[in-house]
């Protein structure tokens, strides 16, 4: 019997662990993936590239079987990071043929909070407007003066180095010392300023930290290295993880119990207390089954882990699921979505290159809040991109050779191109969903998702008009030789491409329309939480995990206060 029990370790995971534990509670953190170690073995960010099998290619026939076809595109998918990716034969799932489904995981103590991009930004004040603005969705029940000290205590914590930009639309915060843009990048950030009010480049918001503070150091944390290693595992502790901050945060109280290898099958439900009482979970070893038992549960399984567990938890009071009153679990699934690669050569620079290797791109926030008259979508995009020289005979880790001339290539100046990729918001539709298979389980036994989510009319939209507002941009921007490659209709764009997965189990006011309140709390089951990406009613066009540890950090404070309030 545990105070808490919390589904999953990754990014809110970890959070909910540390708030608890700190609290005074005794917590229990159950994952599903094996147990690693922070600087351990899998860890392979110090080894050099002569020290990686295949020179960190990933071998071709895990392709052909149809093991990695998830990630097997992505730039971050090398031999030594495979490690922190699921096999997608061992765990499938099933998806309509014409509108593909990509649910990219990592299953290991930590989650895929050792992979993700680190991008830290604040949602804005219209951010939580839109659904309740253009009636699609279900309205936020919370605005953006609700999280803001939320996100000025998780910035604090995890890191986030930053510049104060005085951007309405994407709020500053608590930052350290920001990394600094190239001169290319610069250049064309000075052109867009006296070309544009509301066209704005800056550098990222990364959660590597640049000035450790005390309690980062106290917790073993270094400052980046600019190695750019981060989804190797960082042995420095430079960029947030909950292998490096949030677990040995939650270690250090003497209250947290962490059980891995262990898949929880059920959140199981008490009807005559009207409560959840535990969770049920089948071993990924030995497939026994084996409970729990808890005051409170929190989900943080990801956006999908969790609806899979809140779909399959079926009860006499919850015969479609437990907490789906409202029929809305595994409904509106969303993702960011792309569509619009851009490509140009920033002129004046061949002089110049650059030194070490920053953890972060650059932003264009997004700037169509409004309608404009050249629109005919609702909600807006973004673009995120880097300048890079490229010396006259390309990138030299790509070239033939040996010796001498290459080292020489490596320090020899060329030309900067700019690259950009859209980030769109995808309406939040109630049509977009996914359901247990009628009849397909998993090796334990556990029905697999079917998801049916895809890039529709509005989106579509979308892609066109980023087609042409980043050759304008990059055209104010000084840039020449512009090439602009937009996805044709007929290609089909994959939800979850992004790896942002958001909804299924939505927050809003009315429990007959919505899973959760303002709190992240269920409206039918009030000591089950979940604060994962599945609590999102809409996703705007920022990277989601800065918002969902706020959300979950306020959740915490208000579930010890409100259900423990004698031990508070």
């Amino acid at each position: 019997m545990y105070d808490v029990i919390v589904v999953g370790s990754g990014i809110t995971g970890g959070w909910a662990a540390k708030e608890f534990c700190e609290k005074g509670f005794k917590t229990l953190v159950i994952e599903r993936g094996r147990n690693i170690q922070h600087q351990g073995p899998e860890y392979t960010d110090m080894q050099m590239p002569w020290q990686i099998e295949n020179r960190n290619k990933v071998p071709e026939i895990l392709s052909e079987e149809g093991r990695y076809s998830m990630i097997e595109r992505k730039g971050y998918f090398k031999n030594a990071t495979k490690q922190f990716f699921i096999d997608d034969k061992e765990h499938p799932i099933s998806y309509p043929k014409e509108s593909p489904f990509k649910w990219i995981r990592g299953y290991q103590l930590g989650g895929r909070s050792l992979t993700w991009g680190r991008q830290s930004l604040r949602w804005g004040v219209k951010d939580f407007q839109a659904n309740a603005k253009d009636g699609n969705g279900v309205p936020w029940p919370i605005g953006y003066d609700d999280l803001a000290p939320w996100y000025d205590y998780v910035e604090s914590f995890i890191g986030v180095s930053a510049n104060k930009d005085g951007l309405d639309t994407l709020p500053d915060g608590i930052f350290q010392k920001p990394w600094e843009m190239s001169c290319a990048e610069k250049f064309i950030a000075e052109n867009l300023e006296k070309a544009y009010s509301d066209r704005h480049l800056i550098v990222g918001r990364s959660a590597n930290i640049t000035e450790p503070t005390k309690e980062q150091t106290e917790l073993g944390r270094g400052q980046c290295q600019a190695r750019s290693y981060c989804n190797r595992g960082c042995t420095f502790g430079g960029y947030f993880s909950s292998l490096s901050a949030t677990l040995p945060a939650a270690k250090k109280t003497g209250n947290l119990t962490v059980v891995t290898d262990s898949i929880v099958e059920t959140v199981d439900y008490d009807d005559k207390s009207g409560k959840a009482s535990g969770v049920t979970v089948v071993d990924a070893h030995t497939k026994e089954k084996r409970q729990y038992r808890s005051k409170v549960i929190f989900l943080c399984a990801s956006a999908l882990g969790s609806v899979q567990v809140l779909l399959n938890s079926k009860s006499k009071t919850f015969p479609n699921g437990i907490a789906n009153s409202s029929g809305a679990v595994g409904h509106y699934i969303m993702d960011h979505f792309s569509g619009v690669i851009a490509d140009a050569k920033v002129p004046g620079f061949d002089d110049k290159y650059s030194v070490g290797r920053r953890p972060i791109a650059t932003y264009i926030p997004n700037y169509r809040h409004e309608q404009k008259e050249d629109a005919d979508f609702i909600r807006g995009f973004g673009f995120q991109g880097t300048a890079q020289h490229r010396s006259n005979t390309g990138t030299t880790a790509k070239k033939v050779g040996i010796g001498a001339e290459v080292k020489m290539n490596s320090n020899r100046p060329g030309p900067w191109r700019f690259r950009a990729i859209m980030y769109g918001e995808m309406l939040p539709r109630f049509e977009n969903h996914a359901r247990l298979h009628p009849t397909e389980k998993d090796q334990w036994g556990i029905p697999i998702l079917h998801i049916d989510a895809r890039i529709r009319e509005n989106e579509r939209k979308m892609i066109k008009q980023a087609a042409i507002d980043i050759k304008e941009i990059l055209t104010a921007g000084g840039c020449v030789d512009i090439k602009v490659n937009e996805f044709p209709e007929t290609k089909p764009i994959a939800v979850g491409d992004r790896v942002h997965e958001m909804g299924g189990a939505c927050m809003g006011e009315d429990p007959k329309t919505s899973v959760l309140n303002k709190w992240a709390q269920s409206h039918d089951v009030h000591n089950l939480f979940v604060t994962d990406g599945a609590c999102m009613s809409s996703c705007a066009t920022q990277n989601p995990s800065l918002t969902y540890m706020a959300i979950t950090a306020r959740a915490v404070d208000y579930a010890a206060k409100l259900i423990f309030k004698d031990r508070v």
